[in-house]
């Protein structure tokens, strides 16, 4: 697990007014740190995948909300909010589908809000402090998440995740490799089946690297060899992060992931999605209401290769998410317990629980 200390995907440094993260772009070739010290570089950052991952997105868009307004002058609370909507409302435009970055930015309005009747000064350490706790807290459900998921399975046994919901995508464990890396440190011998995940190949090139890192024994396949494994009988669980789900259980994470499900449910596998509560949306009835992400055709044609893989002028269809119907999914594992069939009710009863725990703090 030593790799999950080195590696600090998101972080504040707050004497040098920069936001530091890891360029995922560059792994598993380089491992670089970039200082971002202005929102046109934040804003950039999280709309090509230098910081990926609905958590770690999340979180760098708190910390990138808080950096935005270090520096205002404003005299009054006024002068300031509407400064702090402005920079809201910029990083909000950098990717329109995970629902961290929404929560996160809402999260740190409430925060100047509830500070209104404060010295600007003040506010502006408020909001450094929840950027802080958005973090932390994250830390601690992926945890938790963790926890849930591996009473769920046993030691030895075959698991296949698709994209990457590791270390690198959040602030620590990660959600869909939570479990693993809790296994890895329990003895459990898992086997990991990891899908390259085309076009951004964010299994080949991040959860391979993770895992192998943490000794976890690793088998990356390309994405249409999944139901090969699965009928070898090798695969006995599949784990996977999420984007967003919606009140009725739908949801949206990487280009492929449905097909996953599809397959598992084929086959007699569970399938389960990994979720903190800051990614499930209630006001969002069903899937078909997440606004799906569609990206530059360069990704699919051209991106990974010395020379194009496709001829010039071909039309590509490229969305960066896909789908899963409730119905493929066995379960949803949350930091406040596992949420089943039908995921109208259960998915309520977590915010119930969620809410008598806050009040119990």
């Amino acid at each position: 697990m030593e790799q999950r200390k080195q590696i600090v995907p998101v972080a504040l440094d707050d004497a040098d007014s920069a936001l530091v993260i890891v360029d995922q772009t560059l792994i598993p070739n380089e491992t670089r740190y970039l200082r971002l010290k202005t929102q046109p570089e934040i804003w950039e950052a999280i709309h090509s995948l230098r910081v990926r991952g609905a958590p770690a997105i999340g979180i760098a868009a708190a910390y990138g909300a808080y950096l935005g307004v270090k520096a205002s002058d404003a005299a009054d609370f006024e002068s300031f909010y509407a400064e702090f909507r402005r920079v809201k409302e910029y990083l909000a435009s950098s990717r329109p589908t995970a629902v961290n970055l929404f929560w996160a930015l809402d999260r740190m309005e409430a925060c100047v809000l509830r500070n209104r009747e404060r010295p600007i000064a003040a506010i502006k350490e408020a909001l450094r402090a929840e950027a802080d706790a958005i973090k932390e807290e994250d830390v601690r459900a992926n945890r938790a998440i963790g926890e849930y998921a591996l009473s769920l399975v046993q030691p030895g046994i075959g698991i296949l995740t698709h994209c990457n919901a590791g270390a690198l995508a959040t602030a620590a464990y990660g959600t869909a490799l939570a479990p693993i890396y809790l296994g890895q440190e329990r003895g459990y011998n898992f086997k990991v089946f990891a899908d390259e995940t085309r076009p951004l190949l964010q299994g080949a090139r991040l959860t391979a690297y993770e895992l192998m890192q943490a000794g976890v024994d690793v088998t990356l396949i390309c994405d249409n060899m999944a139901s090969a494994v699965m009928k070898n009988g090798w695969v006995q669980a599949v784990f996977v992060g999420c984007d967003r789900v919606a009140a009725n259980g739908d949801t949206a994470n990487k280009i492929g992931t449905s097909g996953v499900a599809i397959l598992a449910k084929n086959y007699g596998i569970p399938f389960y999605v990994c979720a903190p509560t800051s990614t499930i949306d209630m006001n969002c009835a069903t899937g078909r209401d997440i606004q799906i992400e569609e990206r530059k055709p360069e990704e699919v044609t051209e991106q990974w290769y010395a020379k194009r893989m496709a001829p010039e002028g071909v039309k590509v269809f490229n969305p960066a998410f896909d789908v899963t119907d409730a119905e493929f999914i066995t379960a949803i594992i949350t930091e406040y317990g596992i949420a089943r069939p039908p995921y109208t009710e259960s998915l309520k009863e977590l915010f119930r629980r969620k809410e008598t725990a806050g009040k119990q703090v």
